[in-house]
């Protein structure tokens, strides 16, 4: 029996710093891979599509690669690839992760999803030396932030501490909310 799955491919590094990639380009890179059913949703890299066949970590890492090394080939810098399944990013909206922090005009609720798990000795909540920064917890792949804006702009660079050697893309709550919406659409 042959399952389909449909990840929500969260890119890094795309159409921000001068790099700019038209949306057409690159579901036509994700279609040059032989993935199904490819849609991008906005301009700031999340691409949806489907796959056949076993969806364990040993083939999303490869796919993760193969997606990654194809991208850097065709546009000439690497593009982090975070993938996670429609079922996956429901899970992580439905943990109400936000429950109880009070949006004010300096205040940003944040998913940014991960390369690899945080570094273990990090304690959360954890709040960044500067308070810019509040990382509330974090689940598979994911950890919840909440960025507290310094004279109206995001300066941190350094959510997790500088133990974290992983690659991270950040998607406001209210976007990826939006992005689940548009990748559950045929």
């Amino acid at each position: 029996m042959t399952t389909t799955t449909t990840y929500i491919a969260f890119l890094r590094a795309i159409n921000v710093g001068g790099r700019t990639v038209k949306m057409e380009r690159l579901r036509a890179l994700f279609a040059e891979l032989g993935l199904a059913d490819v849609r991008s949703y906005i301009q700031s890299g999340n691409v949806f599509f489907t796959t056949d066949g076993p969806a364990g970590p040993a083939e999303r890492a490869a796919l993760t690669g193969r997606i990654e090394e194809h991208l850097e080939q065709a546009l000439g810098y690497p593009v982090p690839v975070m993938l996670r399944t429609v079922d996956e990013v429901a899970d992580l909206l439905a943990a109400e992760p936000f429950r109880g922090v009070e949006v004010t005009p300096d205040v940003r609720l944040v998913v940014a999803f991960l390369s690899e798990p945080l570094p273990a000795g990090l304690a959360l909540p954890h709040r960044s030396p500067k308070g810019d920064v509040e990382v509330l917890g974090a689940g598979p792949g994911a950890a919840y932030v909440v960025i507290h804006l310094q004279d109206g702009k995001w300066v941190t660079k350094d959510m997790f501490g500088k133990e974290y050697r992983g690659s991270v893309t950040s998607r406001f709550l209210h976007t990826t909310e939006k992005i689940l919406t548009a990748a559950r659409k045929a």
